[in-house]
């Protein structure tokens, strides 16, 4: 009997608790659990929903919260691949999909993917789909399981499901992928379903862009396309159309051709006309346009179409100029369609008329306030001012607005079009409005602006006064920032000008000097002005004055000398100038003699060793060898610079080589490509001077003799630059260079610009100018007739040479003997004489010596004016696969020789 329940108590013991269940004991509450694991609500939570994990991802404040966000996800998601939990892959692969953008790493999912692939539910296709895009690539083994998944979505009765499998191999294609599917491909871009056949035609694009030569498969496939009336297939079509021409000519011509009147151009050309007549369409109206992404691949198409066809051009001509005049242009939609058309009509054989029509097009985009447009035109006519330069110049004026632009862009399009536009008839306007540029142009376009102002003056000079001051004002200008080449060509203009032009350009270089700060920020100006002072302070100082110059004292020029070299902020290059310039100036000047030697003398412990070296030699032309100063420091020749047609750093400005009226081809010397160098055995005499010029000698070239049985050639003499001074031939008959691996400096490059003179002798392995003087001072005596010269003795190669007087000329018999156990070939023998002699030189016996071998070759000497006979002479020759040169200089020819 159970007692009495009292409802106020809180617990009973259940045997007195009437309300206890006998049946609900300990074994029943074990088979409920059991039953909830067997169904699986207990054995994994609910995954994080993927809106939840990027909330959390954001919501990390820094990255390592990030990261620890990320790791913990990744760990779970690994867990539930192990557990082959199905039910939630879907949801994990896409959250795994978003890690992968983020950065992180998501490789062990790809195994995933290809199960949601083989899932027949659309959903988990697409995730598995999306996955295998973005996880796959083609180094991946797994390319070889969802090759055979895709053949089976490509050929399900689900429109979407083959869309989702056509797409992925677009995506994803190798180039076994692609041949194994490339007929599916193809029978799916005759499928009546037009979902499918843009589908197809879009995966056929990416196919034969990995695999061309896949290419003939969709050919006939392809141009039943351009039959469609549904935008999306055209459109694919046409893109698809496109990338064929583009990379196969054959196939470019296959489209060109008639085919039972199925040409492509009037198809294209109909399909065009209909979309501009085309009244409103709200499926393809965009802006008030119908279809633009249609009509702007058409154009790219007879773009290409067209190019050098002069039957398809002139079948594209009207529609372009309806596109051209009919497009609406208030709207972006419309100048993307006016571009295109333009870059049609300038790349098509298309009508004089109609390439005005396209520039003043791109005029009027140079008018838009938005500044993609206004770069887009200028870089636009930067392409085609070639093609139409009178059409382009209407414009000129609204382009050089666009160099005050605030965007850097377009001001260095501006910049690039203008040089382009430069002529002889209106280089006096453009010069005057791109000084104005450079003068307030950023320090990144000083450098590229200044050389390009440099060649077009160049080029269209109307006048040498004019073409002086500008470059006189293109220094000013630019300052620092010019490069080196405008102060070697200033240097050329000044030295090549007339002796008027160098008095009158001296003085305004003078009066350049006199500005403050011109010293410090305009380092170029200072090396030219102190170099002209140098080389014409004589003209500028004692002619007749011609200008408004006031011209100074003696004394007030070296007190400018003295802090010019002095300057702290001086560069050492200046100041090499200017110490040259100096020494020279005791030869022009009257008085000021003791303070140009007292400022020479005190280089003499400069801390830098170039300046106190030049500062030593210097100092040895006032003292004991002052008898040789007037001839060594006498003006340099004019320079004649041959220069290349093309420039660098001007921009558009770079012209043919028949717009410069010469070919651009640059040969030195007669030897083409071919060049020499100087090394520590040559002579005092050349050390001295810097080495000879490409100018002084005259070097035939032996492989045009073959056929033309001699070569002239008349150049400047290399004992010109000595004056009146009376020198003996030097005795050298020693090899002074040798290559063996075909690097060389061309003789050229051996005479620096600086004064005429190239003092930078080596002192650890040449002396001061104090030996040379020595031996410049005292006679030498000539050497006395030898019937053999002897120009080369090393590593088994013999090289003689054996003059014979002959009625008006010299013959010089050259014998080359191979003493050693190699074969010698590719054998060639050069001589340069100075410009008092002619040489002519007959074909070689050969060009292989054997071992023990000889060649000869006979050179015939004819003598122009009194000189001593020298040779430069230049061997070349392979060994063992090995090239191998060397150069030698041989004097000693008989004093009678030409008597």
């Amino acid at each position: 009997m159970y007692p009495y329940y009292e409802p106020d108590w809180s617990v009973l013991p259940p045997e007195n608790n009437r309300r206890f269940n006998p049946a609900f004991n300990m074994a029943s509450i074990r088979q409920v659990i059991n039953e909830a694991v067997e169904r699986g609500i207990m054995r994994m939570p609910t995954p994080t929903r993927l809106r939840d994990l990027i909330r959390q991802i954001r919501a990390a404040r820094t990255a390592a919260e990030e990261r620890a966000v990320v790791n913990k996800e990744c760990a779970y998601i690994r867990s539930t691949f192990r557990e082959e939990d199905s039910v939630w892959r879907c949801r994990n692969i896409a959250k795994l999909l978003y890690i992968h953008m983020l950065g992180y790493p998501a490789h062990f999912g790809q195994l995933e993917c290809l199960k949601l692939t083989a899932s027949p539910r659309f959903t988990d296709k697409r995730i598995g789909y999306l996955g295998a895009m973005l996880l796959l690539d083609e180094r991946q083994d797994v390319h070889l399981l969802i090759t055979n998944c895709l053949k089976n979505d490509l050929n399900s009765p689900t429109q979407f499901v083959v869309g989702l499998a056509l797409c992925t191999l677009g995506a994803i294609a190798s180039p076994e992928m692609a041949r194994d599917l490339a007929s599916e491909v193809e029978r799916l871009m005759k499928s009546p379903n037009a979902y499918i056949r843009k589908k197809a035609a879009l995966c056929a694009f990416r196919v034969i862009r990995r695999v061309p030569e896949l290419m003939e498969i969709f050919l006939p496939a392809t141009r039943s396309l351009l039959s469609e009336k549904n935008h999306g297939i055209l459109i694919t079509g046409v893109t698809l159309i496109t990338e064929m021409c583009e990379n196969s000519p054959d196939t470019l011509s296959h489209f060109k051709k008639d085919s039972g009147n199925r040409e492509i151009v009037p198809n294209l050309v109909r399909i065009l006309k209909n979309l501009i007549l085309a009244g409103y369409s709200p499926e393809h109206d965009v802006s008030g346009v119908s279809d633009p992404f249609l009509q702007v691949k058409i154009l790219r198409l007879l773009r290409i179409l067209g190019h050098n066809d002069p039957d398809a051009s002139e079948a594209m001509n009207d529609i372009l100029a309806q596109v051209a005049t009919n497009t609406e242009t208030s709207k972006n939609v419309g100048n993307t369609i006016l571009y295109e058309t333009v870059l049609s009509i300038m790349d098509i054989r298309s009508e004089g008329g109609l390439r005005v029509l396209a520039i003043n097009i791109l005029g009027r985009f140079l008018l838009n306030s938005d500044k993609n447009i206004r770069y887009v035109a200028l870089n636009t006519l930067l392409r085609t001012v070639h093609a139409d330069t009178s059409a382009v110049q209407r414009h000129r004026t609204t382009i050089l607005e666009c160099l005050k632009d605030p965007d850097v862009s377009i001001r260095r399009r501006a910049m690039e079009l203008s040089f382009a536009l430069i002529n002889g008839q209106n280089i006096r306007s453009m010069t005057k409005e791109l000084l104005v540029f450079l003068e307030k142009a950023d320090s990144e376009f000083k450098a590229q602006c200044s050389s390009g102002m440099v060649l077009s003056a160049e080029r269209f000079a109307p006048s040498t006064r004019w073409h002086l001051d500008t470059q006189l004002n293109i220094l000013v200008a630019a300052g620092n920032y010019v490069r080196d080449d405008v102060v070697s060509c200033t240097i050329q203009l000044i030295s090549s000008s007339p002796a008027v032009e160098q008095a009158y350009i001296t003085a305004k270089l003078w009066e350049a000097l006199q500005t403050p700060n011109n010293c410090e920020d305009k380092q170029p100006l200072l090396q030219v002005a102190v170099w002209a002072i140098g080389e014409y302070g004589d003209l500028f100082m004692y002619s007749e004055k011609t200008d408004d110059v006031t011209r100074p004292m003696e004394k007030d020029i070296v007190e400018m000398y003295q802090k010019l070299l002095w300057a702290p902020q001086g560069s050492i290059s200046s100041k090499q100038y200017t110490l040259i310039s100096l020494a020279k100036l005791s030869t022009r000047l009257q008085a000021a003699q003791d303070e140009i030697k007292q400022i020479i003398d005190a280089f003499g412990s400069h801390l830098n060793v170039d300046l106190q070296q030049r500062g030593v030699e210097f100092s040895q032309l006032f003292k004991t060898h002052s008898h040789l100063r007037p001839a060594l420091l006498e003006k340099m020749p004019p320079m004649q610079i041959n220069r290349m047609s093309a420039q660098n750093g001007a921009g558009g400005s770079a012209t043919s080589p028949d717009e410069n009226g010469s070919s651009g081809d640059l040969i030195e010397n007669g030897l083409e490509d071919e060049s020499a160098t100087i090394t520590e055995g040559s002579n005092a005499l050349l050390e001295l001077l810097g080495g000879t010029s490409s100018q002084e000698l005259s070097i035939p070239n032996p492989a045009k003799q073959v056929s033309t049985g001699g070569s002239v050639s008349n150049n400047r003499d290399l004992m010109d630059l000595l004056g009146d001074l009376d020198l003996s031939a030097t005795n050298s008959n020693t090899a002074v260079e040798s290559s063996t691996n075909g690097n060389v400096m061309p003789i050229s490059s051996i005479v620096s610009p600086v004064g005429g003179l190239n003092l930078d002798i080596n002192m650890s392995n040449s002396s001061l100018i104090t030996g040379f003087m020595d031996d410049l001072s005292t006679p030498i005596e000539s050497q006395s007739t030898t019937p053999k010269l002897t120009a080369l003795e090393k590593n088994g190669l013999s090289v003689v040479l054996q003059p014979r007087k002959a009625s008006g000329c010299l013959h010089v018999i050259m014998t080359a003997t191979n003493s050693s156990l190699n074969t010698l070939e590719q054998f060639l023998f050069q001589a340069a004489v100075p410009k008092s002699f002619t040489l002519q030189m007959l074909s070689p016996s050969g060009s292989t010596l054997l071992p023990g071998g000889v060649v000869t070759q006979e050179m015939r000497v004819t003598q122009s004016a009194k000189a001593f006979l020298r040779m430069r002479l230049r061997i070349s020759y392979t060994t063992d696969g090995n090239p191998v040169l060397e150069q030698t200089e041989v004097s000693g020819f008989p004093d009678d020789a030409f008597d």
